[in-house]
C-alpha cells in the first residue's frame, strides 16, 4: 500500500484517485476550489468516442483568418494575448498535417474507442452510475454535398475503428422530431453516450471517493515536494503533504507545476463556451454537432447544453461577449421552436498541448511523479481510461496499448 498525492479534482484527477483506491492506496486529492469546478463541469457531455480527428487537419492554416473574421465563425482570438500565444500557435499549426493528423487519430483511438464502457467500470456501484447513458453522437450537415466535402475527417474516423450510419435528414426526423427540418444529411457515430449532468457526475464520484476513505483536501498548490529526483508530494497552502507518488490532473492549469517538475510543457488554454436553457419546452433526443457552426447541442438534466467555440486568451481574461452572442445566435437558428426560464452562461479552459496529444504517463526516472492531463476536446471521455492507466503504472503495470505518444518527458 503507497500513499498517493492526486493534484486535480476533475474527471482525469477523480477517476485516477479511484482506481488507485480500489487498488488498495491510501489517496489524497489535493484542488484549489473543489470537484469538477472546471471543463469537468463546463464540456458538451458527450462521451465521443469517435474524437480521434484533431483541430489541426491539413488546411487549418488556410481558413483561420475567416474563422477570426467571419460573425458566425467559432474561432475566436483576445489579439492582445497574440505575443504570448504565438510561440505556441507557431507549434500548432505545423502538427496541421496528414501525417500527425494519422499519428494523433492512431493514438486518441487506443484511449478513446471503449469509453463508455471505462465509465461505466468506474461508476459502477457509485451514484454517479446513473448519470451514464448509450445514445449515438449526431452530426447535422446542412446538406449531402457539405457531407461529402467533410470526407477527410470521416475517412480518418472510419480507419480508426469508428462506426457511423449516414441517413437523410427526413429520416433523422423520425428519430428526433426536433431536428425533422434542420438537416439535409445527419451522421449518427454508434456506440457512444453521453453524461446527462457532467459537474454532478463527477461530483458525484469524488463523493464516493471519500466516502471509500480518500482525502480531498481544499488548497493551493505552490511547489512539489523533492527527494533528488523523486517527487514526494506537494507544497501547498495548506503545508506540506506528502507521499510516495505524486500524480499531476491540474489541466489547463498544469503548467506552472509541470516546470517544478521538470517539464516545459508547450500548453495554452482552448477557452470553451457554454450556455444552458433552463427548462426547455421540448428536449432533443441526443447530443447533435451542428457541423457547419461547430458546437454541440446536449439534452442534460432539466436543461439544453450548447456548448463549442475555440476562444485564444489566456487564462486569466474575463469571458468574452461574442462567443455567448454567437452560441444564442445559432441555437435560435437551428431550435427556434423551443422556450425555456433562462439562459446561464459559462466558460471554461480546455488544457491544449501544441501537439493536442495528452500527458500520460511517468513525469521522471524514478516513477514517482506522473501526468494526466492535456486532452483538449476529449477529457470527460478519455478521464477514466487515464486514470485506470496511470493506476496500473503506479503498480508496476504496463498497459496493452502504445504510450509512448502520450510520454510526458518529451518536454524534458
Amino acid at each position: 500500500m503507497a500513499e498517493i498525492i492526486v493534484a486535480g479534482a476533475g474527471i482525469l484527477g477523480v477517476s485516477t484517485a479511484i482506481w488507485l483506491q480500489r487498488a488498495g492506496h491510501n489517496v489524497t486529492i489535493i484542488d484549489r476550489t473543489g470537484p469538477a469546478a472546471g471543463t469537468s463541469y463546463g464540456n458538451a457531455g458527450v462521451l465521443a468516442a469517435g474524437g480521434v480527428v484533431p483541430v489541426t487537419t491539413p488546411g487549418l492554416l488556410r481558413k483561420a483568418p475567416q474563422m477570426l473574421l467571419g460573425r458566425d465563425e467559432p474561432l475566436f482570438l483576445k489579439w492582445s494575448y497574440l505575443p504570448k500565444l504565438l510561440p505556441w500557435l507557431v507549434k500548432y499549426l505545423r502538427t496541421a498535417n496528414d501525417a500527425h493528423v494519422n499519428h494523433y487519430a492512431a493514438a486518441m483511438a487506443a484511449i478513446l474507442h471503449d469509453s463508455v464502457e471505462q465509465h461505466q467500470a468506474l461508476a459502477a456501484d457509485t451514484p454517479a452510475a446513473k448519470f451514464i447513458t448509450t445514445e449515438d453522437y449526431c452530426f447535422g450537415y446542412p446538406t449531402k454535398t457539405d457531407f461529402e466535402a467533410d470526407a477527410y475527417a470521416w475517412s480518418i474516423r472510419k480507419k480508426h475503428g469508428v462506426e457511423y450510419e449516414v441517413v437523410s435528414g427526413a429520416e433523422y426526423g423520425q428519430y428526433d422530431p426536433l431536428y425533422a427540418s434542420n438537416f439535409g444529411t445527419v451522421v449518427r457515430c454508434k456506440n457512444h453516450g453521453r453524461i446527462s449532468d457532467p459537474g454532478a457526475y463527477v461530483t458525484a464520484l469524488a463523493d464516493h471517493f471519500v466516502a471509500q476513505g480518500g482525502t480531498l483536501t481544499i488548497a493551493e498548490i505552490t511547489d512539489a515536494i523533492r527527494d533528488g529526483d523523486a517527487i514526494k508530494g506537494f507544497k501547498t497552502s495548506m503545508g506540506d503533504i506528502r507521499g510516495d507518488h505524486a500524480v499531476t490532473a491540474l489541466g489547463a492549469w498544469s503548467k506552472p507545476l509541470g516546470k517544478k517538475l521538470g517539464l516545459n510543457i508547450d500548453l495554452e488554454s482552448e477557452r470553451g463556451y457554454h450556455i444552458e436553457l433552463i427548462n426547455p419546452s421540448h428536449m432533443p433526443v441526443a447530443p447533435m454537432m451542428v457541423a457547419a457552426a461547430k458546437f454541440v447541442i446536449t439534452p442534460m438534466q432539466g436543461r439544453i447544453r450548447c456548448a463549442g467555440i475555440v476562444e485564444f486568451g489566456g487564462l486569466t481574461a474575463k469571458p468574452s461577449r461574442a462567443p455567448f452572442e454567437l452560441l444564442k445566435r445559432q441555437f435560435t437558428r437551428f431550435l427556434p421552436q423551443i422556450t425555456y426560464d433562462r439562459i446561464d452562461e459559462w466558460m471554461g479552459h480546455r488544457p491544449a498541448p501544441a501537439d493536442s496529444l495528452p500527458l500520460i504517463g511517468a513525469t521522471n526516472s524514478t516513477n514517482t511523479a506522473f501526468a494526466a492531463l492535456g486532452h483538449q476536446h476529449v477529457g470527460l471521455t478519455g478521464g477514466p481510461k487515464t486514470g485506470r492507466i496511470i493506476a496500473g503504472l503506479i503498480d508496476g503495470k504496463r498497459p496493452n496499448i502504445d504510450l509512448a505518444p502520450f510520454d510526458p518527458q518529451k518536454y524534458r
